[in-house]
C-alpha cells in the first residue's frame, strides 16, 4: 500500500481544474482499504473519496487523504428467468461498463449510456437520465466502512435512494442515524436488469430518432447508441471542454406553483411526476435568465446546454473552483429572483 504525496489532481476531475492531493492512496482491492484501516499513520486521518472526479468542483488543494478508487472487474453473478445479475468494481468506468453490459446480451442500462463518472460513484448520486434512473435497476453493492474497518453490503432499501440522492450524500447527525458521507467506499456493484427486457423510449429525443429511422422496435444496442448520438450533440467532451456535466437538480414543485409559474411563462418546460409533483426543467429557467454563453472568469455556461457550466480556459489557464461557485451563484440568483425557485448544485463542493 503506497500512499503518494503532493499529487495533481487536474488530470482527476473533470472541469480540469488546478489543485493538489497532500496524500493520495490508490485504492486497487478491498485489501487496500483494510491496509490503511490498519496503518496507525492513516487510520484516523480524513479521507475524502474520489472516483471519476465528473461530479466535484475542486476550490482548492485537498488536504485529507484522497482514496483513488480504482477498483476493476465485471461479470455476470446470477442469471434467473426473471432478471440477470451483473456485478461491475467501483472504479470501472461507468460509461464502458453500460457499453459491455448491452453488447454483452444484459441490457437494461442503455439509456445511462454515457454518463461521465465511474461504478462506484453512480449509486451515490442515484443517476439518472432518458426515462431510467439507476435505482431501477439495482441490486446491491459492496462498501467499506472507513470507522470500522468492516466492510459490509446494502441493499436498495438501505442506500435511501431518492432524486440524486442516497445514504452516502447524508452526513451521520446521531447515533442511530445512518448517514454514510465521509464514512463509506463504494467497492463493487451489483445491476438487477430484469427479464424479458423491454425499451424505454417515453422521451422526445428518442421518438425522433424512432421517426428518423424508422425503426419502432429498437434494440437495446439500438437505444445505446442513440443515446450516445443525442448526448453527444448536446452536451460537450469533458476531455475537450472542462465539465461537470448537469450542474443543478430540475427542481419540484407543487402543481399550484407550476399553475403560477406557467401563468407567466407559459412556456416553461415541466413534466408530471408520479407523486403529483412537477419537475421543472433547470436548463430552461437558466435560459429563461439569460446566461447561456454567458461568463464569469475563466467560467461559462454552455452555448448548447444552460445547465452545464464549462471550462473556457483550457488546460493551459484553467477555471478555478471560486469562478465556478461565483457563475453557478450568480444563475442561482437570477432564478430565484425571477421564479422564486432556489437551484441546488449536482456537484460536491470541495
Amino acid at each position: 500500500m503506497i500512499v503518494e504525496s503532493n499529487v495533481p489532481l487536474q488530470p482527476y476531475n473533470s472541469f480540469g481544474i488546478v489543485a493538489r492531493a497532500q496524500h493520495l492512496a490508490r485504492i486497487t482491492s478491498e485489501a487496500d482499504l483494510a491496509a490503511l484501516h490498519a496503518d496507525p499513520a492513516w487510520r484516523d486521518e480524513p479521507r475524502f473519496v474520489l472516483g471519476g472526479g465528473s461530479n466535484i468542483v475542486l476550490t482548492g488543494d485537498v488536504k485529507p487523504l484522497v482514496l483513488k478508487v480504482e477498483i476493476k472487474g465485471r461479470r455476470l453473478v446470477e442469471e434467473t428467468p426473471r432478471a440477470w445479475i451483473v456485478e461491475a468494481g467501483a472504479g470501472e468506468t461507468w460509461h464502458d461498463t453500460v457499453e459491455w453490459m448491452v453488447r454483452s446480451g444484459y441490457p437494461g442500462l442503455e439509456n445511462l449510456a454515457l454518463i461521465p463518472g465511474t461504478v462506484g460513484g453512480a449509486p451515490v448520486q442515484n443517476i439518472g437520465a432518458y426515462g431510467v434512473e439507476l435505482q431501477d435497476r439495482f441490486d446491491s453493492l459492496d462498501a467499506f466502512d472507513l470507522e470500522t474497518g468492516r466492510a459490509f453490503t446494502l441493499d436498495a432499501a438501505q442506500c435511501a435512494f431518492g432524486y440524486r440522492d442516497s445514504v452516502f450524500k447524508h452526513v451521520r447527525s446521531g447515533p442511530n442515524d445512518f448517514g454514510l458521507a465521509g464514512r463509506a467506499v463504494i467497492t463493487r456493484v451489483r445491476f438487477r436488469l430484469p427479464k424479458p427486457w423491454k425499451p424505454v423510449v417515453g422521451y422526445l429525443d428518442l421518438e425522433r430518432k424512432m421517426e428518423e429511422t424508422a425503426n419502432f422496435t429498437p434494440s437495446a444496442v439500438d437505444i445505446f447508441e442513440w443515446i450516445c448520438a443525442i448526448r453527444r450533440a448536446k452536451l460537450p467532451d469533458w476531455r475537450v471542454l472542462g465539465n461537470a456535466g448537469s450542474f443543478f437538480k430540475n427542481p419540484t414543485v407543487t402543481p399550484e406553483q407550476c399553475a403560477d409559474i406557467i401563468a407567466r411563462d407559459p412556456k416553461i418546460v415541466h413534466y408530471p411526476m408520479d407523486d403529483g409533483s412537477i419537475k421543472l426543467a433547470a436548463g430552461w429557467l437558466i435560459d429563461a435568465c439569460g446566461w447561456k454563453g454567458k461568463s464569469v472568469g475563466n467560467a461559462g455556461v454552455y452555448e448548447k446546454q444552460a445547465l452545464v457550466l464549462v471550462n473556457r480556459g483550457g488546460s493551459a489557464n484553467p477555471v478555478t473552483g471560486g469562478e465556478v461557485m461565483t457563475l453557478a451563484k450568480a444563475i442561482q440568483t437570477s432564478v430565484y429572483e425571477r421564479f422564486g425557485i432556489r437551484l441546488e448544485p449536482e456537484p460536491v463542493v470541495v
